[in-house]
């Protein structure tokens, strides 16, 4: 509906039909190209006169962007996290933020632990190996993994996908310690969790999960350091952000063997150059930030924007606001 008296609403990517649904009759709609990395010049041009703005985590919403942007009342990310945004400048301007907790944890748990299934089972390599005809019989020792049962999970950060992760694993016998301050203790106490030192969490595990976010104290907290004193037959997943690990103290832990693998939905950088030495190690996984990539997942993460977006255009108050103190200001 192309009503000039609606407010105009930027949408930094095209996103499948219906999925907007609940905006199009309630606001003018810019919309983006399907695969973005910057702000597209057909949004630019209409950042001045724009009161919403409906973002991916590939947008950097920053100082100069919003300065751009003198009419703006809300910004809602279709994610969990917003690392891609200037908190304090959004709050100094009074404007709110909103984010999508919470409908893509199973999605998420889901996929870590199917990319920890197939890096303990080595299914990349061994997929490879028959596809390129070093596959020649049945081999007693060919592409022997680990097994999960008995086997320890370390999870750094049981929030909601830590402790989704934490019952996932359960079911397939695993032993589990973690580390985080403000745990999902009932959770924890429930599956017979083990809160231990990050520390202890480093060196007793045979399997180390990240669900933490992405802040200064946690960037590269994965770092030579902590890789090598993980046990040599360890392996790592990490579906939180990509920063959180040092990847080329990562590069170097799987190339001297100071781990056994490691298993990545998020890189640093994202998206990972294909020229990447990363992607020529037969023992790290590596797949494109899909962890809520399933229909049910996204198409609830934009409805749930879309909800934070309206909140905002109107004057209410966000009902996933990631920056609470902008109503004190």
């Amino acid at each position: 509906m192309n009503n000039s008296s609606l407010p105009l609403v930027l949408v930094t990517h095209t996103l499948p039909d219906g999925w907007l649904g609940m905006l199009k009759d309630r606001c003018q709609l810019v919309i983006g190209p399907e695969d973005a990395n910057l702000i597209s010049k057909n949004l630019e041009t209409n950042l001045h006169k724009a009161e919403g703005l409906f973002t991916l985590l590939t947008i950097t919403i920053d100082q100069e962007l919003l300065s751009k942007a003198p009419n703006l009342k809300v910004i809602s990310n279709m994610a969990v996290g917003v690392d891609n945004i200037d908190l304090a400048a959004c709050t100094s301007r009074g404007i709110p933020v909103g984010n999508t907790p919470g409908v893509l944890t199973d999605g998420t748990a889901d996929l870590t632990m199917a990319i920890l299934l197939s890096a303990a089972r080595r299914l990349f390599e061994a997929n490879l190996d028959a596809r390129e005809g070093r596959w020649k019989t049945w081999s007693p020792t060919g592409w022997l993994g680990k097994d999960l049962r008995e086997a320890t999970l370390g999870i750094v950060g049981m929030g909601k996908i830590g402790s989704a992760v934490a019952e996932r694993a359960k079911g397939f016998g695993m032993k589990i310690i973690f580390s985080d301050p403000n745990p999902r203790q009932e959770i924890a106490t429930r599956l017979g969790a083990q809160r231990v030192p990050f520390e202890d969490v480093l060196q007793l595990s045979d399997f180390i999960s990240l669900h933490i976010p992405l802040t200064e104290d946690t960037r590269n907290l994965i770092d030579e350091m902590a890789l090598q004193s993980m046990k040599p037959s360890a392996i790592l997943v990490n579906t939180a952000r990509g920063q959180i690990i040092d990847p080329n103290a990562l590069l170097q832990a799987l190339t001297n063997g100071w781990i056994a693998g490691a298993a990545l939905d998020v890189t640093d950088p994202e998206p990972l150059p294909p020229d990447h030495p990363l992607y020529e190690l037969p023992n790290c996984l590596i797949m494109p930030h899909i962890g809520s990539a399933t229909w049910n997942t996204r198409r609830a993460m934009a409805e749930r924007a879309s909800e934070n977006l309206l909140a905002g255009l109107e004057g209410r108050r966000l009902p996933y606001c990631v920056n609470p103190e902008v109503y004190q200001v």
